[in-house]
């Protein structure tokens, strides 16, 4: 509060006018109804007459005080509360003597005098919708978590379809046996994506990270199809394993390779370690 509390005589002369009261025990202070509550505290306004009063509120564990004018309304003192507490006047249920009082009514009039006592309570469709709100806000950091943990998965996967691209631009056959296990590996993270329930932020990342599948699977498919064509280097054909070690092209012998019957036992002739 921005009002001046003297306890004892009279407060000190002043060049500008000022309206003082005095207390219950000798306090005199500032008038309220002249100046008016400071907007910051809830903004009851200068209209207001008669003394000033406590209020005793009480809000779960906590206790809070509140200082306005007697003839004021419920909505004020929900006003002054609002900044206590976090909760806006229209989500306060305020109770004097048991009941609840309406937004209305005065205070003085319903018997509300210095010193008096109340209950605060939530509104239920308040507590409701900020409930709600956290379950959305948990959902949400939820998929984000599972998005990020297929993100990983994917990560891997991309270096397995580099490795495929190398060795495909280097003239070097490649078992199709691959691109069938690299594509069968990304159908299942994209199967995990789609299970994904998402909202908001994380909604666009699983679809950003569906995209990335998507464009792999479609890499794969355009290996694979050059890697069916034949090879004017040579004509064997290697297998990319999971760790990506190099493999030879079978051009360490300089005798060259007996003629084989299909490719499948040239991978098996040829395919070397280096």
């Amino acid at each position: 509060m921005n009002s001046s509390i003297f306890c004892g005589g009279p407060p000190p002369k002043q060049s500008d006018e000022i309206e003082w009261e005095m207390r219950p025990g000798g306090m005199f202070v500032q008038r309220r109804d002249a100046v008016g509550v400071d907007d910051d505290h809830g903004g009851v306004g200068s209209s207001r007459a008669g003394p000033m009063i406590k209020i005793n509120v009480s809000y779960g564990s906590s206790q809070h005080e509140v200082y306005l004018p007697a003839e004021s309304t419920f909505l004020d003192a929900k006003k002054l509360l609002a900044h206590k507490t976090g909760l806006e006047p229209n989500e306060q249920r305020l109770f004097f003597r048991g009941k609840e009082k309406q937004n209305e009514e005065h205070l003085h009039l319903g018997g509300v005098k210095d010193k008096s006592k109340m209950l605060l309570l939530e509104d239920a469709a308040s507590k409701e919708r900020k409930l709600e709100e956290m379950r959305k806000q948990n959902e949400m950091l939820k998929a984000s978590q599972a998005v990020a943990g297929v993100r990983v998965e994917v990560d891997k996967l991309s270096d397995r379809v580099a490795a495929l691209e190398v060795a495909v631009n280097g003239g070097t056959k490649v078992s199709e046996k691959e691109f069938l296990t690299s594509t069968e590996l990304l159908m299942r993270q994209l199967l995990k994506l789609d299970s994904i329930e998402a909202e908001g932020e994380a909604k666009m990342q699983r679809k950003a990270e569906v995209r990335r599948v998507q464009n792999f699977v479609d890499t794969l498919d355009s290996l694979k199809e050059r890697n069916s064509k034949p090879f004017s280097k040579n004509g064997s054909a290697v297998s990319v394993t999971t760790k990506w070690e190099k493999f030879g092209s079978g051009m360490g012998s300089l005798n060259a390779p007996s003629p084989m019957s299909s490719s499948g036992q040239a991978s098996q002739d040829f395919e070397r370690l280096d």
